[in-house]
């Protein structure tokens, strides 16, 4: 029993560090693991019990050995019954031979035979004592062999039939096989007498039966062991992501985008956690995007909405004065019709202003992109601006630091939306009694650059990185005499980006903005 449980303990720690070898491998494919796992489940119990068996059955056959006194190998597990029985009782059969050449009469006296019989039952064999033709001693112990006295005293070979180096034989006596061992002599008044060592080679010796069940329960742990072992691997390494998988699906299923699926295996279930992570993470980040794409559509109608109200009402209030007749004299009513046209222009540029966005969510915004000269394209820009600028009373200042035959691939109406929005930008937040906007256009080597500077109220620091973003305002009180629908720098960005520019902006609080955007200049490709 000892044995066994050491030989169990062997194989259970066994068994748990190559688990945990295969645990800490996280490059374990899934079809690896399933050759694994039919090697734990078939192979490698096979294996342990072979070579358990063996161990066991060396160990048996050492103590069977030490027990009985033996010297001769003996195989316990060869099933030949007939060897181990020969080999158990040979001391034995030596002795009475040495005793019959001795003292042959001590073989009548039925104290001495019971002594001798005793020694034999230790070895799972009785005596029989014949003189002539009768059976003067028979030892059988038990049930079975007492009532079989009759049919095998009656098959017992006779006087000197076993000769030369025969020492024993198989009688069969109906179902049963027993080994005799017949020792011949003559009594001292020279009868004739035989003695025999019977062994019953049907039953299996109490010790071989103790191995086998032993090597049956030892089997069974070791399949025991082997599937508790593959079992743990398998929850650990499959079940156990997948159960963690499950239980993602089911908090996307139910909204919740708020958690993590940590499962660190680099097998194929590894792989489609870390893709079902990555999906999470963009349907997070698309519902974060839908949550602020709603924030700044609510807030681009309300600034629209604004922005249409206050041209709306003063066009209202205008056109009510012309029908009251207080705009009684011709200059008054120039004025009048003047205002309103301008608050109409305004209306004009922010329904543009909005259906741009659109086509900038799009990414429908329809360019064409022509060869454009840098001097003259600017100085159209500059003139058609500056009669607005002189009715608004604000000082515009041109100047061109490029060579006159200097050209870019642009598109015409969209820079000019460029222009247009810096300059109204500017424009809404100028705070001098002197407005004064400056536009200077620089040779930068391979490209030109663009600078539009006013004397404004300036932009924070901490306002300046975040003003071409869409709908960001550093008023954040939006006052009517600015208005704006926070998207015209973000249409900018927009514009000089696709046109392979880029744009930033440089500002100083009380001082003044300027605006920089750079363009390439076209080069023509000589070939040879």
């Amino acid at each position: 029993v000892w044995y066994t449980y050491y030989v169990i303990r062997r194989l259970s720690a066994g068994v748990c560090l190559g688990a945990a070898s295969w645990k800490e491998d996280k490059k374990v494919k899934i079809k690896t693991r399933l050759a694994v796992a039919f090697i734990i489940i078939t192979v490698f119990p096979l294996i342990m019990i072979y070579f358990s068996v063996l161990a066991l059955s060396d160990y048996q056959e050492k103590s069977f050995k030490k027990a009985y006194g033996l010297t001769e190998q003996v195989d316990l597990l060869n099933g030949n019954s007939l060897q181990v029985f020969n080999r158990l009782t040979k001391q034995s059969q030596k002795e009475i031979r040495r005793t019959l050449d001795e003292n042959p009469d001590n073989y009548e006296d039925k104290a001495y035979l019971d002594k001798v019989n005793a020694k034999l039952n230790e070895q799972y064999s009785y005596l029989i004592v014949r003189r002539d033709d009768a059976i003067i001693y028979y030892g059988a112990n038990s049930a079975s062999e007492e009532s079989q006295e009759n049919t095998l005293c009656s098959q017992l070979p006779d006087f000197d039939v076993m000769k030369g180096g025969m020492e024993g034989g198989i009688y069969l006596d109906g179902e049963s096989q027993h080994l005799i061992k017949q020792m011949d002599f003559r009594f001292s008044d020279g009868a004739e007498g035989s003695a025999f060592i019977v062994s019953n080679v049907d039953d299996l010796l109490p010790e071989v039966r103790s191995m086998v069940k032993e090597m049956m329960f030892l089997g069974v742990m070791i399949l025991v062991v082997a599937g508790v072992t593959l079992t743990v691997w398998v929850y650990r390494s499959i079940l156990s992501p997948l159960n963690k998988l499950q239980e993602a699906t089911k908090q996307i299923r139910d909204g919740n985008l708020e958690f993590t699926l940590d499962v660190d295996a680099d097998d194929e279930i590894g792989h489609l956690c870390q893709d079902f992570e990555e999906m999470r993470i963009r349907l997070k980040e698309n519902a974060e995007e839908k949550i602020q794409y709603d924030k700044e559509s609510k807030e681009l109608i309300s600034n629209i909405s604004h922005d249409l109200k206050t041209p709306i009402t003063a066009i209202k209030g205008y056109v009510e004065g012309i029908l009251d007749g207080v705009a009684s004299s011709p200059e008054r009513l120039d004025k009048y019709i003047r205002t309103i046209y301008n608050k109409a222009n305004d209306m004009d540029r922010l329904i543009d202003e909005l259906t741009f966005y659109s086509k900038i969510d799009t990414n429908k915004i329809p360019y064409t992109f022509s060869k454009i000269n840098v001097s003259q394209y600017f100085k159209d820009c500059v003139d058609e601006v500056g009669l607005d600028m002189e009715a608004r009373g604000i000082e515009l200042g041109y100047f061109n630091y490029v060579d006159e035959d200097v050209t870019v691939i642009a598109d015409a109406e969209q820079m000019k939306r460029v222009i247009n929005n810096i300059i109204s930008n500017s424009v809404k937040y100028l705070d001098k009694k002197k407005g004064i906007i400056n536009i200077r256009i620089k040779d930068v080597g391979d490209f030109i650059q663009i600078e539009i500077e006013d004397n404004g109220k300036g932009i924070a620091a901490k306002d300046l990185p975040n003003i071409f973003d869409r709908f960001y305002r550093t008023d954040s009180s939006r006052n009517s005499s600015q208005g704006g629908s926070g998207i015209g720098l973000s249409i900018v960005r927009k514009i000089v980006e696709d046109h392979g520019g880029r744009i930033w902006a440089t500002s100083k609080e009380g001082i003044g903005t300027e605006i920089h955007f750079v363009l390439r200049k076209y080069q023509e490709v000589i070939q040879e």
